[in-house]
């Protein structure tokens, strides 16, 4: 497995692959909580790798995963009582993490938080944030098994979706 920054030549692949995921949510064989005309859309994809923070995860040189990777906490967090009172320049933050649901269950999303942990590190950024929908148990799960932490659970609207109960998580490195 690599991980490597995403290019613009990434965005199609990234695309179908939040396409599948919504093909799943719709379905009724996921809960994520995220809406396929709001979020994540191509636009997601497109600017995150315009500022250069999308990251992908390649398998025999197909991308299998992806998610962004920045500095940058959104508002919500604001709302959340984090347990490190970490400043803004000593956090990274893992938004729109997303595995292939096709080729879900080899330890990707794993491999892809540890890329996320090592690159935080490389930062000098000692403390780790991410969210996820309370609806989201997989991910919820993954997360406690790898040592987050849900110091809070924010009700909002997020990216666009509304009635979202935001579960904060977070690590210290």
């Amino acid at each position: 497995m690599n991980i490597r920054k995403a290019t613009e030549q990434d965005i199609d692949r990234i695309t179908e692959i939040y396409s599948a995921i919504h093909d799943e949510e719709e379905s009724g064989r996921v809960s994520i909580g995220w809406n396929r005309s709001i979020y994540p859309v191509r636009k997601t994809a497109a600017d995150a790798v315009s500022r250069g923070d999308m990251f992908v995860e390649e398998d025999a040189g197909q991308i299998v995963a992806t998610g962004i990777i920045n500095q940058k906490q959104v508002a919500e967090y604001a709302n959340c009582r984090w347990e490190y009172n970490a400043e803004e320049d000593e956090v990274m933050v893992l938004h729109t993490l997303i595995v292939d649901p096709n080729i879900k269950g080899h330890g990707y999303g794993t491999a892809f938080v540890k890329f996320y942990e090592q690159y935080a590190k490389k930062h000098d950024c000692h403390y780790l944030r991410m969210d996820t929908n309370a609806i989201n148990q997989v991910a919820r799960k993954m997360y406690a098994k790898l040592g987050y932490k849900e110091p809070g659970i924010v009700p909002c609207v997020f990216n666009g979706i509304p009635n979202v109960q935001l579960v904060c998580l977070e690590k210290k490195i």
